[in-house]
């Protein structure tokens, strides 16, 4: 066990040390970076998002994300998952539940000694009655992002912390960091390592790794994936396979 973890650690370092993307970050990773969208300018998101556990599958089909630069370093964000479940024992459920809002804003911007910083402050409203895909209850996430550029390298991370309000829940903590080399115009790496503390009182931490890139058919349509593991405790993979446009 211990063997396989400390391999699972090195490719992920690999990846990381050989990895970028140049696109803003979020999707197809779950670190983000504190770069808002540029003021005036739009980004459009469709994609869709598979776990893949011993004894089920569940995801996200479509995953729906808008953001828009509203004034210069702030950012706002809509996301409208349809989720979906299987399991050989409950069979497939699928519904929509909550609407995703957020607000995105640096306040340090990047010098040669300082990175930039910034906040996005996520929350999630339950929409439609559905106890499959949702506690009913508002959930709240305040992280704190940081980036560094060095040329065509760049890092980034940070953690945040989520109020998850709900029978059976607990508030839970995440921190992740990602690094990124613009390896050509066309095609693009990138890869991240991150820790999510136990969501409810059943589940168990996570600490695993997603390795994706990019499909850069121009400066406005990005064809977006990633391909992910975990480290330590319930074995899963995760896939992310989206588009992206930015005007």
């Amino acid at each position: 066990m211990i063997k396989s973890v400390i391999k699972y650690i090195l490719i992920t370092v690999i990846l990381l040390t050989m990895c970028t993307l140049n696109i803003n970050a979020g999707p197809p990773f779950i670190t983000d970076d504190p770069e808002p969208v540029e003021f005036r300018h739009w980004e459009y998101y469709i994609s869709t998002i598979n776990t893949f556990g011993k004894n089920n599958v569940s995801g996200i089909i479509p995953n729906l994300e808008v953001n828009y630069g509203l004034v210069p370093n702030v950012q706002m964000h809509l996301l409208l998952p349809f989720n979906y479940n299987y399991s050989s024992q409950s069979g497939f459920k699928s519904g929509y539940a909550n609407t995703e809002f957020g607000l995105k804003y640096r306040f340090v911007q990047e010098a040669d000694n300082m990175p930039q910083m910034g906040t996005f402050p996520i929350v999630q409203l339950p929409t439609f009655s559905n106890s499959e895909f949702s506690s009913g209850h508002i959930q709240v996430f305040i992280p704190l992002w940081a980036q560094k550029s060095w040329g065509k390298l760049t890092t980034y991370g940070g953690a945040g912390y989520c109020i998850n309000p709900g029978i059976n829940h607990l508030n839970w903590f995440f921190t992740g960091w990602e690094m990124q080399y613009d390896i050509s115009p066309a095609l693009t790496l990138g890869g991240e390592i991150y820790y999510h503390t136990n969501d409810t009182t059943v589940s168990e931490s996570t600490l695993a790794f997603n390795a994706g890139g990019s499909f850069n058919t121009g400066k406005k349509f990005h064809i977006i994936f990633s391909l992910g593991h975990s480290l330590i405790n319930e074995s899963f993979l995760t896939t992310y396979l989206g588009l992206l446009w930015t005007i």
